[in-house]
Parts: structure tokens; sequence; C-alpha cells
């Protein structure tokens, strides 16, 4: 059993896959029901929360360069679907009675806040849920980056990265039978082995602002909490140098 890590502020990483739920697109209800009620659950706790969502499951910049779509278009087509997976991720939020705000770095003002840091910080305090959408605003930018920036822009302790799997590994699960999980990894030791757990810039901007990040399985239900409460959970990457791998 862990001991609660009292985090006051944290930033969530959903990738769109978060909200496909089971398959790689669309967006599942039950799976935004499921998201929601978690999200309350920390929430009751008295922990801020930010979050910023991908947007994969509805449109992926480098598939839409692949077909042959100009590489700024398809950031931005990517930076749009973002948007409207913050709208689903606010209404999971509100029907679970939770004050909501969706700020975006592209203004779209009839349905969202333009990001303002300070707007930002305030609704934190107010304990509102804060869903940063459009990525930077930049093409040629990942929403890991986004995160990363955003982390540190609002001051958060710690970016717990939502993903499909249990953690990092050494090499692919799916493919090498020998990959070993990570409990514990450096920054450095992440990009060396190239890693992809984030994109290199992700990974450094946290590295130089000293922004550990715990990546988990967001579909093992209770996840979320047990990281809360102190639970080894994941893979953290830090600034420590020690590299531990689970069991």
């Amino acid at each position: 059993m862990g001991h609660p890590k009292n985090y006051k502020r944290i930033l969530i990483k959903l990738s769109g896959e978060a909200l496909a739920g089971e398959g790689e697109y669309g967006i599942s209800s039950q799976k935004l029901h499921s998201l929601g009620k978690e999200i309350a659950e920390i929430h009751h706790q008295g922990i801020e929360i930010a979050m910023v969502v991908g947007g994969g499951n509805i449109f992926r910049g480098i598939k839409g360069v692949e077909k042959g779509i100009d590489r700024v278009t398809a950031d931005y087509m990517g930076m749009m679907a973002t948007i409207m997976n913050a709208l689903a991720l606010q209404d999971a939020c509100e029907k679970m009675g939770l004050f909501t705000r969706v700020l975006s770095a592209i203004e779209i003002n009839s349905i969202a806040e333009p990001y303002i840091r300070r707007r930002a910080v305030r609704h934190l305090e107010k304990k509102r849920i804060v869903i940063f959408a459009g990525g930077t605003g930049n093409p040629y930018f990942t929403t890991d980056t986004t995160a990363s920036l955003r982390a540190v822009e609002i001051g958060a302790q710690i970016i717990l990265k939502a993903t499909k799997v249990d953690g990092v590994y050494s090499a692919d699960p799916k493919i090498d039978t020998n990959a070993k999980r990570f409990a514990k990894i450096s920054f450095t030791e992440s990009i060396q082995r190239r890693l992809r757990v984030m994109d290199q810039t992700a990974l450094s901007l946290c590295m130089e602002n000293e922004m550990p990040i715990i990546v988990f399985d967001i579909f093992k239900n209770g996840n979320l909490r047990d990281i809360i409460s102190g639970k080894d959970v994941g893979t953290l990457i830090s600034n420590s140098e020690e590299v531990i791998f689970d069991g």
C-alpha cells in the first residue's frame, strides 16, 4: 500500500484513443462515462485537474500527410480534432457534476475560451476542471508537447500520461517477448534508448523543467485513484538517474 502523494495540481494527458474505447476511432460513450467517473473521484479529494487530449481517434496529422495533405494543413486538422474530444470530455465531466472549462490555443470563441495562462490557473484555483484543446496552436508540435508545455506553465506537479499500455517497456512487448517494463527510468535514458513514450521535444521540455511523468494504463479501472494514493502504477520518468525494472 502506498502513501498518498499529496498532489495539489496534476495534468492528465489522454490520447484520442483513450476516448475511442476498444476501437481505434470515434468516441465511446461508455469510455467517456468511466473517465468522467474516475476524474470526479480524484477531484473530490481536492486535487486540481488539468487535461490535454489528443485527436488521433478522429484525425491524425501524420496519416493526413501520407494521403497527400499538406503537413501544416494536416496538423491544423488534427488540432480541430482535439477540440471535438475536449468538448466530449467536458460533457462527461459535467454529467458528474464537475465545473469544467475548455481553453483552446486556436480561437474558437463560440465553444471554448481562448488559452490564457492566468485564466487557466484561476479556473484551477476555483476547483474547475480545465481542458486544454487545440494543441499548442502551432503545426509541427504534438499533443504530448502541449501536455509538457501546459504542465510547466500552470505549475503542475506531475504529468499522468494515460495510454493503452501499463507503462514503458525496453522494447515493444507485442513483438519482443523479452521486453521488460520499467518501474522507473530517467529522461536521459528514455531519450537515448529512443523509447517511444513521448516525442523528444516533450521529453526535453519535461527534463529541463523537472516535470516528472507517470505512464499508465487508463483502461484499467482504478489506476488513476491508485496513482493518487501513492501506489506504484505504471512507469515513472524523472530526472533521477536510477533505472528500475518492474519485478
